[in-house]
């Protein structure tokens, strides 16, 4: 059955049909009385919309893409379902590419996503390069946790600076100088940020002949293989701050080979909250992220921009979790 020979059996024009089977009768002030029997009848007939002809008509397709660089990382993960939830209380459909952190690929990705008609974009970029949403982008685009401090495009992040600031200034008044900081993709906003922060916490307290940083890209190898070079070292560090949470893991690998404990013999500090950091062994000392507020804020900033509103950009909050990675040391 057709629209048209269901609005012909209700007797009722074609159009109110369809606002009512589209959810907006609302909007059209159509009585609920009427929207019922629409219903009724189209359950009546087994009607489905052709959602495709209705999206030709209206120019949308009701679906967002959204970029990651690495969908294997718990934090994207858990970012993409978030997005997802978000999405779909507005009946809008998720569309996800993994870039792998490689610019070809997010090139790529960006293309096969406009060539869907996405209604608009989330994204969490690769690296320097943003020439290609700029260029390309017919959509109203966003940037989710990492961004372009030299371009307009709207951002939803965490305060990265600060909440690397707090770590450090923890491990500092538990008695560690010699900290070193093992960083994920160096041309990233995320990991600049965090790096700032941990330098400057550690000027601020007078601590210049520890400032080290190790390590290059969001890994679990990085961690380890980060780690194992540390450890060999004479002075090896007292702490670690991970730069993220898979880089934590590869680093407690890396001492558990060595044949030392955390925090007995190196404490440790992760960016990244995640669910099982609480039952590892020890339970490791974090920063969280508020992961489902940036996928609130990200949609509703996105959508915000697809009807034309004026949008800012937002740096969220962190959260610092206590528990057993780090030791004191007495002074």
């Amino acid at each position: 059955m057709t629209i048209k020979e269901l609005a012909q059996e209700l007797n009722m024009s074609t159009t109110t049909v369809s606002r009512v089977l589209t959810g907006q009768e609302k909007k059209y002030r159509i009585s609920p009385k009427t929207a019922l029997r629409v219903r009724d009848g189209a359950r009546k007939h087994k009607f489905e919309p052709n959602q495709i002809a209705r999206n030709l008509r209206l120019q949308e397709t009701n679906t967002i893409g959204l970029i990651i660089p690495d969908i294997s990382n718990p934090f994207f993960a858990n970012l993409a379902r978030t997005v997802e939830i978000e999405l779909r209380r507005r009946d809008k459909m998720i569309l996800l590419c993994d870039t792998k952190d490689e610019t070809s690929l997010e090139k790529e990705s960006l293309h096969l996503l406009l060539g869907r008609k996405v209604d608009g974009l989330l994204v969490a970029p690769v690296g320097k390069k943003y020439d290609h949403f700029i260029k390309d982008s017919k959509v109203p685009v966003v940037l989710i946790d990492r961004y372009f401090k030299d371009q307009t495009i709207p951002f939803v992040t965490t305060d990265n600076y600060q909440g690397a600031y707090s770590a450090t200034k923890f491990l500092i008044q538990k008695g560690h100088q010699n900290i070193t900081c093992i960083q994920g993709l160096g041309h990233t906003s995320v990991n600049e940020n965090r790096i700032l922060g941990y330098r400057k916490a550690m000027e601020d307290h007078k601590i210049s002949n520890f400032i080290r940083i190790s390590g290059a890209g969001y890994s679990i190898q990085n961690g380890y293989e980060s780690t194992r070079e540390l450890l060999q070292k004479r002075n090896r560090p007292t702490a670690i701050f991970a730069l993220n949470n898979q880089i934590a893991l590869g680093a407690m690998k890396a001492v558990k080979e060595a044949g030392l404990h955390i925090p007995g013999d190196v404490s440790l500090i992760a960016f990244d909250e995640q669910p099982y950091f609480e039952l590892l062994s020890p339970a490791l000392t974090a920063i969280q992220q508020p992961m489902q507020d940036i996928g609130k804020v990200a949609v509703e900033t996105l959508f915000k921009l697809m009807t034309g509103e004026t949008v800012k950009n937002q740096m969220l909050k962190p959260n610092f979790i206590e528990r057993e990675s780090v030791k004191s040391i007495e002074s």
